[in-house]
């Protein structure tokens, strides 16, 4: 092992010898059409919480004009679309859950929570169905390392009456390999009132 630090560091100091040669010329010919970068930027990330807004006022909106079916069909396509249950378990844990199934970690349980109608999920009444029609996002930070994105902010929601419930929220957010900006851990949680 000390014989490879040493030929590491012989290698390092040669490389800063040549770098700073006036004689030393090297170039890199770049071909960005086949670079992948998985690295997740703060616009994604933006752009992965107002979908999820407007997705939560989408389903509200077919609820009312076209009943549950129509609300379930475009929670499902949400679900497949922004979260990553297919990389696996999701850690969602939603504002309203009860124990035994506080945490949610299949698309069925997440489903059953945005719209209800589960007999498995008997005390879901579907928190997405209560007509949403505005979403504000506000981060009190964010956190980028490389692929992976935290964030923890409030989201508050108005309904069709204007009254607003605001919820603490938790979100990390996962590139996948396809580009794909996908939810992988979602907390909420009422602000704690004294």
């Amino acid at each position: 092992m000390k014989k490879l630090n040493s030929s590491i560091l012989s290698l390092a100091a040669a490389m800063a010898f040549v770098a700073g040669s006036a004689v030393a010329q090297s170039s890199v010919v770049a071909n960005e059409a086949r670079v992948y970068d998985a690295n997740i930027s703060l616009a994604e990330v933006h752009a992965a919480q107002k979908a999820w807004g407007d997705a939560l006022v989408k389903i509200s909106d077919d609820y009312t004009a076209g009943g549950f079916a129509k609300a379930q069909a475009t929670a499902s396509a949400v679900l497949d679309a922004a979260y990553g249950y297919n990389l696996g378990p999701v850690l969602f844990k939603p504002t309203l859950t009860t124990n035994p199934q506080t945490f949610r970690t299949t698309k069925e349980g997440a489903l059953a929570y945005f719209v209800g109608g589960d007999k498995a999920f008997p005390n879901d009444k579907g928190f997405a169905l209560k007509g949403w029609k505005k979403v504000e996002i506000s981060n009190a930070a964010v956190h980028i390392n490389g692929d992976v994105a935290n964030t923890m902010g409030k989201v508050a929601m108005t309904d069709a009456a204007g009254k607003v419930t605001t919820v603490d929220k938790t979100w990390t957010f996962k590139k996948d390999d396809t580009g794909t900006v996908r939810i992988v851990l979602h907390h909420s949680s009422l602000p704690y009132a004294n």
